[in-house]
């Protein structure tokens, strides 16, 4: 930590600000200045995320300076009282529909603002006082926004993998942070070392990394009152699209969500049928899951981005 951590960030700094009770919240995501020198491309990529405010190197040294010794002197985002995912919510309503498929088209044209007000916010929230449930729907819903801000930055875009250098280079995945409380989260980060430590294998479900693939964006943020309605409503969504779920006499073939994350669905064949089975309304397929005898396979999974 300390302020030799953020000289990694020099090359560019985009950053929304929004005063909460006379405080600056604030939101900052850098690209490595080591990832541009491997990536020839990186020249273009830089020039599309500043889409609301371009700045140059010297002020992004000052900047990301300014906001790591804010944090070291204990002048930094206020802790927000409550936690409040209205702006995402109102957002979520307005350009996604419920397939969850988002109109990425629409949503830049018209405001891209307020998605960065809300991320801001969310950097100004105590995390640690949290309940469970409240954190769970506080990372998801940081999850799925990020991913979101970041499309609509870099789009138009076919599929969220082409911000993916192949050999070395920026990686939308861990280059692309969110701020909060002085400690900056990528998306990597907040999947792995968050998320799936919390022993809820249904997050799988919840956070969308914008692609065809993945599971349905809900079209409403998720809150601590209906977390648990809200997961299982889209894991009961999840396995009824044949890009998920497949029954063929004594074959199932699953998503490649459960076979990439097999441990957290219990590791075995036999647990993650049961996972299924929780979820299919179909009282008769449920108990031929769990019955054995059954043979899993895993679909091909499809990246291409979940756009209208």
């Amino acid at each position: 930590m300390g302020w030799l951590r953020s000289l990694r960030f020099w090359l560019h700094t985009r950053q929304e600000e929004e005063f909460d009770s006379g405080r600056n919240l604030i939101l900052v995501r850098c690209l490595d200045s080591t990832k541009m020198d491997r990536d020839p491309n990186m020249n273009a990529k830089v020039s599309r995320i500043g889409s609301h405010r371009a700045i140059g190197w010297v002020g992004s040294v000052l900047c990301c300076l300014a906001t790591t010794l804010a944090a070291q002197e204990g002048s930094g985002p206020r802790p927000a009282a409550r936690i409040d995912h209205a702006l995402f919510d109102g957002l979520l309503r307005a350009y996604v529909n419920d397939d969850g498929m988002v109109n990425y088209r629409a949503w830049k044209k018209s405001d891209t603002r307020t998605l960065g007000r809300y991320l801001a916010r969310l950097g100004g929230i105590k995390v640690e006082t949290l309940s469970r449930s409240e954190k769970l729907a506080f990372w998801i819903n940081a999850y799925n926004a990020l991913t979101l801000q970041g499309i609509l930055d870099f789009y138009p875009l076919k599929s969220i993998r082409d911000k993916v250098s192949r050999v070395g280079g920026y990686s939308i995945w861990d280059d692309y942070k969110l701020l909060v409380r002085g400690e900056d989260y990528s998306l990597n980060q907040i999947e792995h070392e968050i998320l799936r430590k919390m022993g809820e294998p249904r997050i799988h479900l919840a956070i969308v990394c914008a692609s065809i693939g993945c599971p349905r964006l809900l079209a409403e943020a998720y809150t601590s009152e209906k977390l648990e309605e809200q997961l299982h409503r889209n894991g009961v969504d999840f396995f009824s699209r044949a890009q998920n779920f497949r029954k063929d006499k004594k074959t199932v073939r699953l998503s490649s969500i459960l076979k990439w994350f097999g441990e957290d669905f219990g590791g075995t064949d036999a647990a993650k049928l049961a996972f299924a089975a929780e979820h299919v309304t179909d009282s008769a397929l449920a108990a031929q899951l769990t019955g054995g005898g059954i043979k899993v396979k895993y679909l091909a999974y499809d990246w291409s981005l979940n756009e209208q």
